[in-house]
């Protein structure tokens, strides 16, 4: 999970950046990184509930409307849509017993050797180009 905390933040900061292609990157990776969890941590020994399903109802239609808002390069709908998802991840924490972690929209770039505007030379695609 360490991972998708990691992603979490980049992926904020890519939309906010409007670097449409990187935020389109990150949901990815989170989506995997979810997948792995599922995967490989399907329950865990101080969550009453498995992990599998909780990540299946909780989260998945939160990352796929960030998808959605990243695909049409939509800041507003992004901000709503991330929201939602960091919201879902705290929902999922507390089914789980891992209330005591709490995910919150990045205040501070933890990752400045990393340029989240788009590239210049990157001829500013539209939100679907690949």
């Amino acid at each position: 999970m360490t991972f998708n905390q990691m992603r979490h933040a980049k992926l904020w900061f890519a939309g906010e950046a409007g670097n449409w292609k990187l935020a389109r990157y990150e949901v990815d990776e989170l989506g995997e990184g979810f997948d792995d969890v599922v995967r490989y941590h399907p329950t865990h020994k101080d969550s009453p509930v498995p992990l599998g399903p909780s990540v299946e109802k909780i989260i998945r239609e939160p990352l796929a409307e960030v998808g959605r808002a990243v695909a049409a390069g939509d800041r507003a709908r992004f901000e709503k849509a991330f929201d939602a998802l960091t919201d879902g991840c705290n929902r999922c924490h507390q089914a789980t017993n891992f209330g005591f972690n709490v995910v919150q929209r990045p205040s501070t770039n933890a990752f400045s050797n990393q340029a989240f505007a788009p590239p210049a030379n990157s001829g500013t695609p539209g939100p679907d180009a690949r």
